[in-house]
């Protein structure tokens, strides 16, 4: 369980084709608390840290996470969104995050505000019944808030300390983007399925 609050910018060291997919060596601060056996969000998806050395760690990707988060598109030196897990006697930040993406979203625009800067992300069709005008989303691991939605695209505002202090400032329009809706209303969505399913017979 993650929070959506970065900790630290890492940075890709390498990354080279193994049996198991691909081996991802990250570069990080925050390596020496870090060891063999760990979970760390990398861009919103959770990893299990498989070796530590010095100022890296290393970590799996499987070819099926490749395929539906971004982690399969990144290369040496791109900056990366790291947090560990929530711990139980922590105060509770952001908004709950799994770490389990939901599909991959397009940056189409950013733009200044003052010092705040909006972003517009699209987003896929399917991934609809989930977003809510002021409901959550994460980001490429982020927790935000969704200020304005479309019926492809939605609006989020971010501070100058995030802007500052994730990979966003290093983001250009078309890039992709992992995004996790609130694992609230998958919920609510499914239980609702489930119920229609069950009122029209077609429950299975």
């Amino acid at each position: 369980m993650f929070t959506g609050l970065i900790e630290a910018v890492g940075r890709v060291a390498n990354v080279r084709r193994t049996a198991a997919g691909l081996r991802m060596r990250i570069a990080t601060a925050l390596a020496s608390e870090l060891k063999a056996g760990d979970s760390l969000a990398v861009n919103g998806v959770c990893l299990t840290v498989v070796t530590t050395g010095g100022d890296a760690v290393e970590c799996d990707v499987g070819p099926e996470t490749a395929r539906v988060t971004t982690l399969g598109l990144l290369r040496g030196g791109d900056a990366l969104n790291l947090e560990r897990p929530m711990r139980a006697d922590a105060r509770f930040g952001g908004h709950f995050v799994l770490g389990h993406v939901d599909g991959t979203g397009g940056l189409t625009q950013i733009r200044e505000d003052g010092d705040a800067r909006w972003l517009t992300v699209s987003f896929s069709t399917d991934l609809a019944p989930y977003l809510i005008p002021k409901g959550s989303i994460a980001v490429d691991g982020i927790s935000l808030t969704i200020a304005a939605l479309g019926e492809r695209t939605f609006d989020v505002m971010i501070v100058p300390y995030t802007w500052h202090h994730t990979n966003l400032h290093a983001r250009r329009p078309g890039d992709a983007v992992n995004l996790e809706c609130d694992v609230v209303g998958k919920y609510v969505v499914r239980a609702a399925e489930l119920v229609a399913r069950a009122e029209t017979g077609r429950y299975e």
